[in-house]
């Protein structure tokens, strides 16, 4: 009889053999058995079965609009870029570069900008798309400049481009809360959009020692630096102002509120800078000074304020009217020459300053006739003038 040990080692050998064989048939049955349907299916979803994009609900009358008007009008719209060379302590030249828009006017390649755009530049490069969206470049030349309406026109060589010019509305017609969208460069980034409203009318605007915006419109459209020189547009595309100034607290670059000029102004502006190569300007062929109350009584005036007119030009507007100058010098701390006529108002008009004065004259067409109102050895006179031309 074997031993048990044996035995069951043999019993163990058995069952291992066993085992290795029932596992080899079913793998074989599984890979090369036949194939069996499974009792469930679970559907994986994936994007064929996914139900189609919906369709971008349409622009409102709006925004229909305002894509409209930046499709037509961008193209008109310049980059201007400007170039200078100005030297250091050490008379080493340092390149100085500026940047700014605007916007073309007419087929003959003229283009309207703001004066401190193109202030002493020696070189000027616009560039500007068509209707294709080509962007082209070209060096400009500078027409003619209004400094007083920070105002200046170049012209480019527009080679055959098919671009069409913007056309220019009329800022009489305007409206507060009507709406207004400004195209321009800020910043660099070109051919920038941004919408608003009319906030004001009629303001003035004194942007420099020099520079007045006369009748100036206060817009709520974001402008920043680079957008001056650019169109400010109505709901219709056509031109309502030139984009020139924005008002900064002490708080913030910006507070939302900027000014254009008038496009009546920048018209005048441009007819006259293409027909007469300068800007033809009403003069009235005096020179004075302000008056204030220390002054008037120290001169023993009946008026504390108004203009002294020192200075008439010989065979001048106002010479020609009876106008009177300084008979006396007076020396002070400034000499100034005192016995002329208190220059009070124009047209009923009351003038106070240089700026009341400046404003009255570049409203004025040459060659018009205005009513000053004068002081002279205290009575009150009013005396037709007919305004010359600068």
């Amino acid at each position: 009889m074997a031993p048990r040990s044996f035995t069951t080692a043999r019993a163990i050998r058995l069952v291992g053999i066993g085992l290795i064989i029932g596992l080899g048939a079913y793998w074989a049955g599984s890979h090369f058995g036949p194939a069996r349907t499974p009792a469930t299916v679970n559907a994986v979803r994936n994007a064929s079965t996914l139900p189609p994009a919906q369709p971008e609900p349409p622009l409102d009358a709006t925004e229909t609009e305002n894509v409209r008007i930046y499709r037509e009008a961008s193209p008109a719209v310049a980059n201007i870029v400007t170039r200078t060379v100005e030297y250091d302590f050490f008379y080493n030249p340092v390149p100085i570069q500026g940047a700014g828009s605007g916007f073309l006017i007419d087929k003959d390649g003229h283009i309207l900008t703001n004066y401190h755009v193109v202030q002493g530049a020696q070189q000027i490069e616009v560039t500007l798309g068509d209707q294709s969206g080509d962007k082209t470049r070209s060096m400009a030349k500078l027409i003619g400049e209004d400094p007083r309406n920070d105002i200046a026109l170049i012209q480019i060589d527009l080679k055959g481009k098919s671009i069409t010019p913007l056309t220019l509305g009329d800022s009489r017609s305007l409206v507060v809360g009507q709406r207004a969208l400004a195209i321009g460069n800020p910043f660099g980034f070109s051919s920038t959009l941004t919408t608003g409203i009319v906030s004001a009318l009629g303001r003035t605007v004194q942007t420099s020692e020099t520079t007045i915006i006369d009748e100036a419109i206060q817009t709520d459209a974001a402008i920043n630096r680079g957008n001056s020189g650019g169109p400010l547009l109505d709901s219709h595309g056509q031109v309502i102002g030139i984009n020139s100034a924005i008002y900064a607290s002490q708080d913030s670059n910006t507070a939302g509120i900027a000014f254009a000029i008038p496009v009546n102004t920048a018209r005048r502006v441009a007819e006259d800078l293409i027909k007469y190569g300068h800007v033809r300007r009403a003069t009235l062929g005096a020179e004075g000074r302000p008056l204030f109350p220390q002054l008037a009584q120290v001169l023993g005036l009946s008026t504390n304020t108004g203009i002294l007119i020192e200075k008439v030009e010989p065979n001048g507007p106002a010479a020609q009217a009876g106008i009177r100058g300084g008979t006396r010098r007076v020396v002070g701390l400034q000499e100034l020459r005192a016995g002329g006529d208190v220059l009070i108002a124009i047209d009923g008009k009351e003038i106070t300053n240089q700026v009341d004065l400046n404003l009255l004259l570049n409203r004025a067409e040459p060659g018009q006739t205005v009513k000053l109102t004068i002081i002279r050895d205290g009575k009150r006179i009013d005396i037709p003038v007919k305004l010359g031309t600068s």
